[in-house]
């Protein structure tokens, strides 16, 4: 009778770890910045049907990196959640801690189960408050963990990078459209060489305060996007003389970047 195969449990957790993470990192950086109105959310997107930022309550936004069909289906049952607790009681009993803790608790429990793979994905909960002091950010972990941010936060891709970035430049109180170029220029930055990303590339989505709608989540336009961060620069003109060499036949064909 052969022995079966063991792995500790330390050794087990580090590899759903290390899953995980890979899976991750892959995805392009979401940030999220307080700004004087609310939160703001921005990512690098080019697709214009695949969401990584969504509504899920009146006050209350979700964002995801990872792999788009898992927080797809975290999205659908956090607004199935708060519709349901919305009609149960009272629409101020949804709040963004509450779906914090669902989420929480549905990741740790994939992540410590040994039946199937640890969800690749990170989470931004956010609800936005009357004022500044009642805006509440929490950012989740593949293995369920919870963490309150303030001020902004950076899930995916050059997580550190973009980061470090952030926290050189912000400051309290930025309005909507020096925290959208804060955040897009955030997004552009990396040790080699920063770039400039095009406003129709970009996601961005907010929970403004100032909405007389009770619903205080707004997507913004590629239009409004262009008039706070100015138009795409012209792409220069071909050189007549090949500035690269040619693609060899062993080269890979070109494949569009996923939205994850």
């Amino acid at each position: 009778m052969s022995t079966p195969f063991y792995v500790s449990p330390e050794q087990l957790m580090k590899d759903r770890a290390d899953f995980a993470r890979k899976g991750i990192a892959r995805g392009r950086s979401v940030v999220v910045v307080q700004y004087a109105d609310g939160v703001l959310f921005a990512s690098e997107n080019p697709s214009q049907a695949l969401h990584k930022v969504s509504e899920i309550y009146d006050r209350i936004a979700f964002a995801a990196v990872g792999r788009y069909n898992e927080f797809e289906n975290l999205r659908i049952a956090g607004v199935r959640l708060a519709d349901m607790r919305g009609y149960s009681y009272d629409r101020r009993d949804v709040t963004g801690r509450g779906l914090a803790n669902a989420y929480a608790q549905t990741l740790g429990t994939i992540f410590s189960s040994g039946g199937e793979k640890p969800y690749e994905v990170e989470l931004f909960v956010a609800e936005v408050g009357d004022d500044a002091t009642g805006d509440q950010i929490y950012r989740l972990t593949y293995d369920g963990q919870v963490a309150d941010e303030h001020g902004y936060a950076v899930m995916g891709g050059a997580t550190e990078t973009v980061t470090g970035y952030l926290a050189e430049r912000y400051e309290d109180g930025l309005d909507l459209d020096a925290a959208l170029r804060l955040a897009v220029a955030a997004l552009g930055h990396s040790d080699s060489d920063d770039r400039v990303i095009a406003p129709g590339d970009l996601e961005v989505a907010v929970l403004d305060r100032t909405r007389s709608r009770q619903r205080k989540f707004s997507r913004l336009a590629e239009a409004r996007l262009v008039a706070i961060l100015g138009a795409t620069p012209p792409t220069p003109p071909a050189s007549a003389e090949p500035s690269a060499a040619p693609a060899s036949p062993d080269d890979d064909p070109p494949i569009a970047p996923p939205v994850s």
